[in-house]
């Protein structure tokens, strides 16, 4: 097994790359591929490796704040929390960028979404659904877009 410290960089690299892809390139489809399905994947690989080897190794768990402070004082947990990050929110960022370009939300508004959802998760999350609200008038997710088989109102 590779140091702890290794597994970060590689991890924390490979999401920051599929971060800037969305940015550069959000409608090419092989970023859709990398960054929808490739790297959140490999980060969930990562993340099933660390969760497997050495879950039952720690004391502390999810039934209170405690012990899930206790249980990420295991280094090897810690980084499988951080991959979880990762992996979500860049699978998020990738839902973000097919969904607001289905919707014809411009690129640049979409930057401060992306910023948002990669260093703040939740954040960017609730700041895109306000635009796509906005945009769309709706919180439904199975809005089509115009020329997806219905007339724009």
């Amino acid at each position: 097994m590779p140091p702890l410290e290794t597994v970060f960089s590689f991890a924390s690299f490979i999401a920051l790359f599929g971060w800037l892809l969305l940015v550069v390139l959000p409608g090419d489809d092989r970023v859709k591929l990398l960054t929808g399905i490739i790297i959140p994947l490999t980060l969930s690989l990562i993340y099933l490796v660390f969760i497997f080897l050495h879950f039952g190794d720690s004391p502390g768990g999810f039934g209170s704040l405690a012990d899930v402070k206790l249980l990420f004082g295991k280094d090897e947990l810690l980084l499988a929390g951080w991959v979880h990050y990762l992996a979500f929110d860049l699978f998020i960022g990738a839902w973000e960028s097919r969904d607001s370009q289905r919707l014809g939300i411009p690129r640049l508004v979409m930057v401060p979404c992306y910023l948002m959802t990669f260093m703040l998760g939740p954040i960017g999350l609730l700041f895109y659904f306000a635009i796509r609200t906005a945009k769309t008038k709706s919180l439904s997710l199975s809005r089509r877009s115009p020329g997806e088989g219905e007339e724009a109102s």
